[in-house]
């Protein structure tokens, strides 16, 4: 049956409007921070993604209400129903909270945002690429075309440009610091490239590492541009000194070589590198633990260090503190009490450096186990369609990202999470041409 003209623009719209998030989001800190510089209203311009956001919810509405296999292929899912709930969990408590005077406004509204937005543009992108194919069939620009330019502008970060180059466009203490360092040691400078800090940047590129790993394992897609972007991704990994953003990348490639369809014999060579490869850092851990480069690149400390309060002092510390308020508030005190929203409460901030706890903190043991539900929902729907490339780099990315957010709130990132949620929606509708190879090979066996 053919779709209405409008049914048809509406989709092109949001259609539209999805890839212009997916290409610029990389990119937010940068031009958030470079346009407030010219015209000022920071914190109104990091709005930007949420307006668009906004509008293709509107439209969403309108599908819902409109066609039948957009409705059926998504309100039907159980994985649906579970975020709505926690969707609608977030903003009960949220308003519970402000009523009882826990939460102030902006932190409510901030808190809301940053714990909803990547999951409502997860259904968006779902819900649209099950009409339309134009976002499917080009995932692959999504991702690379983007994290090109991020990689590449981190690259010259480290060995061209100066270290305060970022000042001439509006970097500095009331938006982004221009420069990053390892426990205020201005010999060890932490690259950000476009992104809003050297650990969201880390996190960020476990998601084009994945991929490309993906893609250089199938012999007839591979070349040297793929090749080169991904030594380039991995360079500027290092230079980020997020070391929960290395074993992320490791768990990540790990995931990716033990479910490609390899020979038996390729995938244990494939283990045994990296098996080498961390024998080699133990090995060099052990020889070189002396070393205050070493101790800083690795530990983020260093003997006699001048620095009273390092930053692995502060995960314990904060990790402690954000347990023991789940075990003590077991319903949770609401959105924007705990997590990145929470400074600005006019108490203490609440910063858990790990964003499970943080939602423990925030919608409690219930709002946690919904969550926890999601993650393992989308996982196990990204295993059933391993075959499709963007599944199986997604599901390896989340494993990863999984360890990164055990030590960081790294799905409070915009960047990141809008990037991987909005490609997991895409992977939700079937890939033609996946299918179409699928039961090609299928013929051939019978």
């Amino acid at each position: 049956m053919r779709m209405s003209a409008l049914k048809y623009t509406v989709l092109s719209w949001v259609s539209l409007l999805t890839m212009l998030i997916f290409f610029l989001v990389p990119f937010q800190g940068f031009l958030t921070v470079w346009g407030s510089s010219l015209i000022g209203h920071y914190t109104a311009l990091r709005l930007w993604e949420e307006v668009i956001l906004l509008i293709c919810v509107l439209g969403v509405f309108y599908l819902l209400f409109t066609d039948h296999k957009i409705r059926f292929n998504t309100l039907s899912r159980r994985l649906v129903r579970v975020i709505l709930i926690y969707i609608a969990l977030n903003v009960a408590w949220g308003i519970i909270a402000y009523k009882g005077h826990d939460v102030t406004a902006k932190a409510l509204g901030y808190g809301l945002i940053v714990n909803l937005r990547y999951l409502i543009f997860f259904l968006v992108t779902w819900s649209v690429a099950l009409r339309l194919g134009r976002l499917r069939s080009h995932w692959q620009w999504l991702v690379i075309y983007p994290s090109i330019v991020v990689v590449v502008f981190g690259l010259l970060q480290i060995f061209i440009l100066p270290h305060d180059f970022l000042k001439h466009f509006g970097y500095g203490p009331n938006t982004i610091p221009i420069i990053e360092t390892i426990n205020s040691n201005s010999h060890y400078i932490r690259i950000a490239s476009t992104l809003r800090g050297a650990n969201p940047l880390g996190a960020y590129l476990i998601i084009p590492i994945s991929l490309l790993s993906v893609l250089l394992l199938r012999p007839a897609k591979r070349n040297w541009k793929q090749i080169a972007l991904l030594a380039g991704s991995l360079i500027v990994l290092f230079y980020t000194f997020s070391r929960s953003a290395w074993i992320g990348a490791v768990l990540s490639i790990g995931v990716v070589i033990l479910t490609s369809k390899l020979t038996k014999k390729s995938q244990q060579v494939g283990l045994v590198i990296i098996a080498a490869l961390v024998l080699i850092g133990v090995i060099i851990g052990i020889v070189f633990h002396n070393s205050s480069r070493f101790q800083n690149f690795v530990f983020h400390t260093q003997t006699h260090s001048a620095v009273k309060s390092t930053s692995n002092g502060n995960h314990v510390s904060a990790l402690k503190s954000g347990v023991n308020d789940i075990v003590h508030s077991p319903l949770g005190k609401g959105p924007g009490t705990a997590g990145p929203a929470s400074v600005y409460n006019n108490n203490n901030p609440r910063i858990a450096e790990n964003y499970f706890v943080q939602i423990g903190q925030e919608v409690g043991w219930l709002g946690l186990v919904l969550f926890v539900l999601i993650n393992v929902g989308v996982g196990y729907l990204l295993w059933l369609r391993r075959d499709d490339p963007l599944a199986i780099s997604l599901l390896a990315s989340l494993i990863g990202l999984t360890f990164v957010n055990l030590l960081s709130h790294a799905w409070a990132d915009d960047s990141l999470a809008f990037i991987w949620w909005g490609l997991a929606g895409l992977s939700m509708a079937p890939d033609k041409k996946v299918v179409a190879s699928a039961e090609n090979e299928g013929a051939k066996k019978e």
